[in-house]
């Protein structure tokens, strides 16, 4: 019982991680990424579907990213979703590929995305600790029921703490490694 509580645990602190970095993968910085194009999703025959499903995305350049749709009939659509995203992103058609250009970031901008990603990583931050209290309140459940010692649920509480600060050390890397990304020309 004790192994499955801090098993859980661990697998649901690093979901925590794995979700932080994956939204502050989309955040563009001024170098081109396919991940920045992620969260797309473009209408197709009726149903909207993830931009990945129906294309692939490469990085032509630092400042280029090259979109190969499958379907060349769905390009004016996968076109209108770049455009119609928060993004700020114009595509342009170049023959049968869609090219789109990642203008400069300003200094308003990139502070603006700094805020936005610190905010993200708050967040992370509170879902590793309420996966902690989720942990510590069945341990003190067993404690409760008499299923476990004091000492037992000391220490585990000990090492729930420290699986907490490991993960978020790492939430923390992940946000200065964004944050020098943002900053650097």
């Amino acid at each position: 019982m004790i192994k499955d509580i801090k098993k859980d645990a661990e697998v649901r602190m690093e979901k925590c991680v794995e979700a932080f970095k994956n939204n502050i993968s989309k955040i563009r910085t001024g170098r081109a990424s396919p991940a920045i194009l992620d969260g797309i999703m473009v209408d197709y025959y009726g149903s909207a579907t993830p931009l990945r499903q129906l294309a692939s995305v490469t990085v032509e350049d630092s400042r280029t990213l090259k979109i190969n749709v499958f379907d060349h009939s769905i390009s004016n659509a996968v076109e209108k979703a770049i455009m119609s995203s928060d993004l700020g992103l114009n595509p342009i058609s170049v023959g049968t590929d869609i090219r789109v250009p990642l203008p400069a970031l300003t200094e308003e901008r990139r502070k603006d995305l700094i805020k936005i990603v610190r905010g993200e990583a708050e967040q992370g931050r509170v879902s590793v600790r309420n996966v902690r209290r989720d942990a510590n309140d069945k341990v003190k459940a067993l404690l409760k029921h008499k299923e476990i010692s004091e000492n037992d649920d000391r220490r585990l509480q000990e090492e729930i703490q420290k699986m907490t600060d490991v993960d978020i050390k790492k939430i923390d890397a992940a946000l200065a490694e964004k944050e020098a990304e943002l900053m650097d020309f």
